[in-house]
């Protein structure tokens, strides 16, 4: 197997020109010097050193620019229209005023706020040729496919607020059933016969392994590969707060190779295939608060690329702040990997309640050696946690089969304090390489109640216990 190199890596290459450089536990130039052994003093650095979003108090309705709500009115135009005149301007908010609004993509460029006031909702057209494609990255991987819903690629200053929701519409009859087989808790529409993204994804996979190039990768009708429902590529100074998320075609919040994002007070819940609530991708420099989770897969995911992909970019996600979250249906509450080859550290989150009998685990990670990847410096304290199905905490190198591949994963200096369950069939899954143990994993002041089963321990040596509860029992060990 071969081993992940340094921390410190840099992403400088994206298709039409845009440059991103990430650095570890760097932001613009300003790096973290720790003068204190506590490393929440880094998560605190975090938030205070985000760089905030500032607009002009500038406002630009879209009825101005011919927008009509109800059905039978296409707005896509009217919108973008807004955009632009925002964006001509110098800045300001693009207001959707109360109503139903339908809509193609939304594309959002610099020093605009694309704000939804109360009681408004963009409807957003089911129909696959109202996404014009674009450049984009799907499971980890760069293509051009399907425009995101609601999508700005290399811009700056941008925002997503307000109080009104985006409907992606999705459903059994639109989208969903592209999945192909899947074992949900809902209805996706796909039955044995039809066709699926199986073929496609398959295709795509071959391609970023052969390192053909990303304006190659063309995909889209036929192909059945679904967008992302917001995504900000390359962008700096990102804002999403307040909107509701529904019906979600695909991934849900997903900032890819961007620096200084807040996703704050945003509702999700959509229990499609592969609907994960957000996924920040080679994300430098980002808060997640007050958000509350109900998905079709893993409520938080972080990632940074897939297997040969990633490497190329080799730009991990770091510097990442959780707190104040509630998580509800899902895979996992707050989840590093799968598509993880680039690399994450310094990930924090805190003060977050989990609670279903259809989320599995709370805390997991998710990798394999066919990915590889440096994944170190992870902190959670303070989360409150009802029931998961599975276990409260999982560590699998396992995932999608991949133990046989050549490139190492590494994950060590996971830190879990005052970690409260009230049901977990596990309190730990940890399941290693016999060339790749699972590194250090230390739990200190933590409560598993309701447990029904032994932990699960496979080449993960390096487990640590101070002031475990399971059961009402203080234990030394889980083995």
């Amino acid at each position: 197997m071969n081993t992940p190199s340094a921390t410190t890596v840099s992403r400088r290459t994206l298709l039409g020109g845009s440059a991103l450089s990430v650095a570890a536990c760097a932001m613009g130039g300003t790096a973290f010097a720790a003068t204190s052994a506590d490393p929440w003093d880094h998560a605190a650095w975090i938030v205070q050193s985000i760089k905030q979003t500032k607009f002009p108090k500038a406002d630009f309705p879209i009825t101005r620019f011919g927008a009509k709500p109800g059905d039978g009115h296409d707005n896509t135009a009217a919108i973008a229209a807004a955009i632009a005149a925002a964006h001509d301007a110098g800045g300001g908010r693009v207001i959707v005023p109360a109503g139903a609004w339908n809509s193609g993509a939304i594309h959002i460029r610099s020093n605009v706020n694309l704000h939804l006031e109360e009681g408004a909702t963009i409807r957003f057209s089911r129909d696959p040729k109202d996404y014009p494609i674009v450049f984009t990255r799907w499971e980890g991987i760069e293509l051009m496919n399907y425009s995101p819903f609601v999508y700005a690629h290399g811009q700056e200053n941008v925002a997503l607020t307000g109080s009104g929701t985006l409907d992606g519409q999705s459903g059994p009859d639109a989208w969903w059933s592209w999945k192909g087989p899947w074992g949900g808790t809902v209805e996706h529409g796909w039955k044995e016969g039809m066709a699926d993204q199986r073929p496609a994804r398959a295709r795509l996979f071959a391609m970023a392994e052969d390192n053909v190039p990303v304006k190659e990768r063309v995909f889209g009708e036929g192909d059945y590969l679904r967008p992302a429902f917001v995504q900000f590529y390359a962008c700096d100074r990102v804002l999403i707060e307040g909107v509701k998320l529904r019906r979600s075609p695909f991934w849900q919040v997903h900032p890819v190779l961007c620096r200084n994002v807040v996703v704050r007070g945003i509702d999700i819940s959509s229990h499609g295939p592969n609907n994960d609530g957000c996924d920040p991708e080679s994300v430098d420099m980002m808060l997640i608060e007050d958000c509350t989770f109900d998905t079709g897969d893993d409520c938080i995911a972080v990632n940074s690329g897939r297997n040969a992909d990633g490497r190329r970019l080799a730009a991990p996600s770091q510097n990442i702040v959780i707190r104040n979250c509630r998580m509800k249906e899902g895979h996992g509450g707050v989840v590093v990997g799968s598509q993880i080859s680039g690399g994450a550290h310094h990930i924090y989150a805190e003060r977050c309640r989990m609670d279903s009998p259809d989320l599995w685990y709370a805390l997991r990670f998710k990798n394999n050696a066919l990915r590889g990847g440096l994944l170190e410096h992870f902190h959670f304290r303070d989360i409150d946690v009802g029931q998961v199905s599975r276990a409260a905490i999982a560590c699998d190198f396992n995932y999608e089969e991949g133990a046989d591949g050549p490139f190492k994963p590494v994950l060590t200096g996971i830190v879990v304090e005052r970690l409260k369950v009230a049901q977990a069939t596990r309190v730990l899954d940890s399941q290693g390489l016999p060339g790749a143990p699972i590194g250090t994993l230390r739990l200190e002041d933590c409560t598993f109640d309701g447990v029904a089963k032994d932990s699960i321990l496979k080449h993960s040596p390096q487990i640590t216990l101070d002031r475990v509860r399971v059961n009402g029992k203080v234990v030394t060990t889980l083995a």
